[in-house]
């Protein structure tokens, strides 16, 4: 279960309670699920009831209380929990946590991504520099990901190094098309024939066959300049060095973007999802391949379900709750024009995932069983979102490192 599917059962746990008369309130167009804060606990957590307490004129304790009870039942909703002044916790079920890896290797790198156009269409515009350009690319990649059409423009020709290393590329400059073959009447109106970019199926494109949207305001996007050139750390490095940190954060450009170490958040993420390409590798030469199922969310608990006559419900590995996140983060990345949140978020699922690696295989003379295959399988999903989002980052994935 994703976010934004716990997000409609939480609705409609408020609109059943609405319809048999125990809350008089409006339905709220959206409830907002996130990671459960200090004292909280599960898998996510909501601040629903404390949101629609004074509208119902009673006390957020209660309010919860109503709400859980009819949260409860939900599918995929293993236990909901009430803590601190009425925050409603929810455990996910082991249900729904194989069915989220299901849904993650069905759609592999696009998981997260829209399913299909939306009616937004965002120009952007930057200053001709090079964070600022590669910034735009990025959250252009991330809007086109969500069903948005883009049209991108700078208001200066980009260096053909940038272009060449860094794999930036814009619509217009300064008002005029910079693809070749545009007519000269969308060049005079600052429109390009193409809105999205060749050979990027990240999202829907507007034609001359095809009615473009209206007109917006341009987003400008300014963030603040790299101190100084960054091509010196080639494409990946450079563009991951202008894009984790935050718009109004300066970025560091320096060569510990290069480091092969663990201090290297870049490195730990690409080198996470060459794990899981090795690991899918490795267990086809010993025979078996991956099929989602329950895991531990830690090697002794599954020792302990192995030799317990009355083991514990497991309950879902940390991991998937990052991997539910991720449709999430995405949308958030392109609401708030943040391409920033996605690499956090990246290092974040690599984290999660590199504990996980040490126990997909075998060892010795063990035989491979469902739990392998269940954390292959987990290990696949977590390397197709690391895959997906790096891609939108710009970034390259790579199979070896």
């Amino acid at each position: 279960m994703t976010p934004v599917e716990l997000s409609r059962s939480v609705l409609c746990a408020v609109r059943r309670a609405v319809d048999e008369g125990e809350l008089a309130v409006a339905v709220p167009e959206r409830a907002v699920v996130t990671v459960p804060g200090p004292g909280g606990c599960g898998d996510y957590a909501t601040n629903i009831a404390l949101q629609l307490a004074r509208p119902a004129g009673q006390p957020a304790l209660r309010v919860a209380e109503i709400l859980r009870s009819h949260l409860a039942g939900a599918d995929g909703v293993a236990d909901v929990v009430v803590t601190g002044p009425g925050f409603l916790n929810i455990r996910l079920g082991g249900t729904a946590s194989v069915a989220l890896v299901e849904e993650i290797l069905r759609r592999g790198a696009r998981y997260g991504y829209s399913n299909g156009p939306s009616a937004d269409f965002v120009p952007l515009s930057c200053p001709g520099e090079v964070r600022a350009v590669v910034v735009m690319d990025a959250v252009a990649r991330i809007l086109r990901s969500q069903g948005a059409a883009v049209r991108t423009g700078c208001e200066a020709e980009l260096p053909q190094e940038w272009v060449d290393i860094l794999g930036v590329r814009v619509d217009t400059v300064g008002g005029r098309s910079s693809r070749p073959g545009d007519s000269s009447r969308s060049s005079r109106h600052g429109e390009s024939n193409t809105v999205g970019l060749p050979g990027d199926d990240a999202g829907p494109r507007a034609t001359r066959h095809q009615p473009v949207p209206p007109r917006l305001p341009h987003y400008a996007v300014r963030p603040v300049p790299a101190p100084l050139d960054p091509l010196f750390l080639g494409r990946d490095a450079a563009r991951w060095a202008l894009l984790h940190p935050a718009e109004h954060d300066r970025p560091r450009v320096t060569d510990e973007h290069l480091v092969q170490r663990e201090s290297n958040p870049l490195f730990r993420v690409r080198y996470a999802y060459a794990r899981t390409r090795a690991l899918t590798r490795n267990a086809a030469d010993l025979g078996f391949t991956a099929e989602p199922g329950p895991v531990e969310p830690s090697t002794g608990q599954f020792t302990d379900q192995l030799t317990s006559q009355s083991p514990a419900p497991l309950t879902p590995h940390p991991l998937q709750t990052a991997l539910a996140d991720h449709p999430r983060v995405l949308a958030q990345a392109a609401a708030h024009r943040a391409p920033d949140r996605l690499a956090r978020h990246l290092v974040a699922v690599a984290d999660a995932v590199l504990p996980l690696l040490a126990v997909v295989l075998p060892r010795g003379a063990e035989k491979p069983s469902a739990a392998h295959r269940a954390r292959l399988a987990l290990a696949e999903a977590a390397g197709a979102v690391l895959a997906g989002g790096l891609s939108l980052l710009g970034i390259d994935a790579p199979e070896h490192l």
